[in-house]
């Protein structure tokens, strides 16, 4: 068990001025895999301070000194990868077979990727009489999920480091463990006192006092929608910038013309990766009509191969639910879904099969599904896909757009081109083409009710400057 009883806050463990203390719980076994110390308040003001100290500074160095932070930092990420990759396993309980490679490997390309970028920063752009600078924005508060703890954390961490901004960092408490190594591995490169902070605590405190916090000039957030807008409203009487990645219920459609077979397999993977627990996950899969019973019967047996337990048996592609509380609300989204006469392909609220402990839940498919249902419109963040017809492309368009998300898409086509013009009309921030790879050189994130604001590539480095114009 790991066991963690300080704050990292300016470049030094420190004993957290709030008292309590957290136990972490591994899904799978429901036993305790880590003790981690519980902040308050008192913790944010100090973390903060230290930030805006550190800014002065910090903000001062050249991009070349920040990229090279950026590159030690990606090394240390590949010496310390398996203890990164075990606290995945322990406390979110994603599969071994996955854990290291989507949740842990970006650490090192992501921090390499932004070392490139951070020259960007001292590029300047003429404009008439004027020259246009960018510069940092300041104290960064930064609150990550539990689902893809690593990836968020440092999609955030490594552009605010290019762009000279100091920060101070809040992981989910259900998968904290990764933050304090991260912190470990800011000390072991030397990364300047001030410029990583880290605290822990409840998200209703410790993220309250960071959104609302006077000195924090940016708050970036990823969570659900409900929590992004008590973020928002929080940072709004100081006017900070906000960077929201939330939820989605994203559309996959799949043409009459397409590979079905290919289809199925990235469309059942995407769903059931991570045990659903992935905001742009595929969940609303609409088929042409006349493909329609085939798909069905094509998700109910790639659904029944993927084999679901132990998180550490390299066979293992679908593990627990993050906790006990969120695969009950998986069980009461299937359920609600049967009971508005949604068909129940594979899976359901059983145990799966030869598993008698553990917070697990069998890949479900529904058909029959018509996009006013619940289990259609409202993100479920389980293994669970629902299946719709369409008849005509203008159909399959418009049930893709019936959603408040607008976070990812797929289309699956006869070629390219087709795929192409109908991805162009699907409102969402990200689509793929025929099982398009993702990239994290390219901007991610949401229109409407997914979030604001982008992560990765350029665009995630903008997110970070202040634009500021020098007239002549």
């Amino acid at each position: 068990m790991r066991t963690y009883d300080k704050f990292y806050i300016n470049g030094e463990w420190v004993e957290p001025i709030g008292k309590g203390s957290s136990e972490v719980i591994n899904p799978a076994t429901g036993e305790v895999s880590a003790r981690v110390p519980y902040g308050n308040s008192e913790d944010v003001d100090a973390a903060v301070s230290a930030a805006k100290k550190a800014f002065e500074s910090w903000s001062r160095t050249s991009a070349a000194e920040r990229a090279e932070f950026l590159r030690k930092l990606a090394a240390e990420g590949e010496k310390r990868n398996a203890d990164l990759t075990q606290t995945i396993i322990d406390e979110l309980g994603m599969p071994i077979q996955n854990a290291a490679t989507f949740q842990v490997d970006p650490l090192t390309i992501i921090c390499e990727s932004f070392a490139e970028k951070a020259a960007q920063m001292e590029k300047t752009k003429e404009v008439g009489n004027s020259i246009v600078v960018k510069e940092p924005i300041g104290v960064c508060a930064m609150i990550n999920p539990w689902n893809y703890p690593i990836w968020q954390m440092i999609g955030k961490v490594a552009p605010a480091i290019a762009a000279g901004c100091t920060m101070v960092v809040k992981a989910a408490s259900q998968t904290p463990s990764h933050l304090f190594i991260f912190a470990e591995m800011c000390d072991a490169v030397g990364l300047p006192p001030g410029v990583f902070n880290m605290i822990h605590g409840s998200g209703r405190e410790i993220g309250g006092a960071l959104s609302s916090h006077p000195d924090v000039d940016m708050v970036t957030f990823t969570g659900s929608t409900a929590a992004g807008v008590q973020v928002s409203n929080s940072a709004a009487p100081d006017v900070k910038r906000v960077c929201l990645e939330l939820g989605g219920k994203s559309p996959f459609i799949i043409t009459e013309e397409a590979d079905l077979d290919a289809a199925m397999e990235f469309g059942i993977k995407d769903v059931m990766v991570n045990t659903g627990q992935t905001c742009n996950a595929l969940t609303r899969m609409i088929v042409h009509d006349s493909k329609y019973d085939e798909a069905v019967e094509l998700a109910r047996s790639n659904a029944e191969a993927l084999i679901v337990g132990d998180p550490t048996d390299p066979g293992v592609f679908v593990g627990p639910m993050s906790s006990a509380e969120q695969k009950q609300t998986v069980l009461d989204y299937i359920n609600q879904a049967i009971s508005e006469g949604a068909r129940l392909v594979t899976g359901g609220a059983d145990m799966p099969s030869g598993l008698t402990r553990g917070n697990y839940v069998a890949p479900t498919v529904f058909a029959d599904v018509t996009n006013d249902m619940t289990i259609a419109q409202e993100e479920v963040f389980g293994p669970v896909l629902v299946m719709i017809k369409y008849s005509t492309i203008d159909q399959a368009i418009e049930i893709a757009n019936d959603t408040p998300y607008g976070l990812a898409s797929a289309v699956w086509a006869g070629d390219k081109d087709k795929a192409t013009a109908i991805a162009r009309r699907i409102r969402a921030g990200q689509c793929a083409i025929n099982g398009g790879d993702p990239n994290h050189e390219a901007p991610f994130g949401g229109y409407k009710e997914s979030g604001n604001g982008r992560e990765f590539g350029i665009e995630g480095l903008h997110e970070y400057c202040e634009l500021k114009e020098l007239q002549y």
